[in-house]
């Protein structure tokens, strides 16, 4: 072979190779991101070609579906069961904005179909003709409990339409029983066929992001957690060997250490049953009297007094990254508290940097009523084939054991008396509430934001809650027990049957 052909040969050969690895790049490694890729209308007219999976509550209530039409897309989504309340489960999905946001984003492959564990079930689709057809989701959520939580939230006393969430979980378990967001919406109105009508509602739903009804505030929205942080400073003592009879300042104001700046309890006076002084630890948590808990941490207890407050946070899951649920959680933090002490004693109470999410707060409370064993939070009980095979199954994970089964007894008896000490006080429960400032115009007049988190004590606790809202209607007197409370007893109610 002469040397120009050998030469023409050479540059053939190493352009098929660059055209076999460009192919193999963009089949292969781009995969996934070409298929996600918003532009990739075909990707979309394929799905939209099958029939999506269902979503289901625990009961099988059906929640999301895909009914066939006559219009060019063979089928389209629908949420026919209380929409607005089951939104930030579901989420939606839209020929124009895609799976976004709830399950329906969490488990797109299986929805469509094309999750690695639905092969057997595309084969035999291919196999018999039929039309390939996506995988269910069967949920934690128990319907009843969805509904009264939202109904509860969106009819609460509030400052125009209210905004907070709930979340409940069975606390031997970590399943989530319900998660509720307000203000909400009805993912039918995205999910339309009718693109202007989608893009118009799209356009009303994102006018105002910071009060989008589309943000998920129960596991997308950080907030300083205000007293119910003091079952965490409480824990934080017992499992550094003080106790709940540990003696305590009752005053109304209290120096913040290595700091000019003072604390002072919510109600400008000192804490109730105050003997020569000071109050247990037992009467601070039932009163919730903030400068008991501030000098506890910052005074009383022993050792490094910053790491084990962190430490003990993180026990609980606050710093962790967030395991998915597999909706995506925004990571709660204690913030950098450094070696400062008097940040510590505002940490303490819930104030400072403190951010947690709605759900975090549940597994605090959930942790508790567990006996101090944590567990892992999930929405998801089991995937299956369209034909209803199941193909994988959420069994509950223990996370760790932040607290001993009597440490967790302890700070139970002190939220039972908390629950007595708090506005429409029920038997049978026990609570902590929370009433968190959130800027800089605590001078101002700011609606706090008003926490309840509470569970019942019993040998076989079957429900943990947490319920915050952002605007109530009393502004600066907008207390978590005037607010929530009332909020997280309904739902407990109706899940155990209690006083209605």
């Amino acid at each position: 072979m002469n040397r120009p052909i050998r030469n023409v040969a050479i540059a053939a050969i190493v352009m098929v190779i660059a055209l076999l690895a460009n192919a193999t790049w963009i089949q292969v490694f781009r995969a996934d991101e070409l298929r996600n890729d918003t532009r990739n209308s075909r990707v979309l007219l394929d799905e939209y070609s099958r029939q999506r999976g269902l979503i289901v509550a625990a009961d099988g209530t059906v929640i999301a579906e895909s009914i066939p039409t006559d219009s060019r897309f063979k089928y389209l989504r629908k949420y026919p069961t209380n929409p607005s309340a089951f939104a930030p489960v579901t989420g939606y999905f839209s020929f124009v904005y895609r799976a976004d946001r709830g399950i329906e984003a969490a488990e797109d492959a299986v929805l469509n179909g094309n999750d690695d564990r639905l092969f057997t079930q595309r084969f035999m689709d291919m196999f018999s003709g039929r039309d390939p057809r996506g995988g269910n989701v069967v949920t934690t959520i128990d319907p009843k409990l969805q509904r009264v939580a939202y109904r509860e939230l969106a009819n609460a006393d509030c400052d125009g339409p209210c905004r907070g969430a709930v979340v409940a979980m069975e606390p031997s378990s970590g399943k989530i029983l319900a998660m509720a967001s307000t203000p909400s919406y009805d993912p039918n109105t995205i999910a339309t066929q009718d693109f202007e009508k989608a893009e118009a509602a799209w356009k009303e739903l994102t006018a105002d992001e910071s009060h989008s009804p589309l943000v998920n505030r129960a596991i997308g929205s950080l907030y300083p957690p205000g007293s119910t942080f003091k079952v965490v400073s409480t824990a934080t003592a017992l499992t550094n060997g003080l106790g709940p009879g540990t003696r305590l300042t009752a005053d109304a104001r209290w120096k913040l250490p290595d700091s000019d700046a003072t604390l002072s309890n919510d109600s400008g006076s000192t804490c109730p049953g105050s003997s020569n002084g000071t109050v247990t630890l037992t009467q601070a948590f039932e009163y919730s009297c903030n400068t008991a808990f501030a000098q506890l941490l910052s005074e009383k207890m022993p050792g490094d007094k910053v790491d084990e407050f962190t430490s003990t946070a993180k026990d609980f899951g606050v710093g962790d990254d967030p395991a998915s649920i597999p909706l995506s959680v925004v990571k709660s933090s204690v913030g950098d508290i450094g070696s400062d002490l008097a940040a510590l004693g505002q940490s303490a109470i819930g104030q400072r940097d403190v951010r947690l999410t709605v759900l975090q707060n549940a597994m605090i409370a959930a942790t508790i009523a567990n006996g101090g064993v944590r567990m892992q939070p999930y929405m998801v009980d089991k995937l299956q084939t369209a034909d209803l095979r199941t193909i994988a199954t959420t069994s509950p994970t223990t996370v760790n054991r932040p607290l001993s089964a009597a440490e967790a007894t302890t700070i139970t008896d002190m939220m039972i008396k908390s629950e007595q000490n708090t506005r429409g006080a029920q038997s049978g429960i026990a609570s902590k509430t929370g009433t968190a400032e959130h800027s800089d115009v605590a001078q101002g007049g700011e609606t706090p934001y008003a926490w309840y988190i509470a569970f019942s004590p019993s040998s076989n606790s079957r429900i943990a809650v947490a319920v915050m809202v952002e605007n109530g209607a009393q502004g600066q007197n907008a207390y978590g027990g005037v607010v929530a409370a009332p909020i997280g007893r309904a739902v407990m109610n109706a899940y155990t049957g209690g006083a209605r």
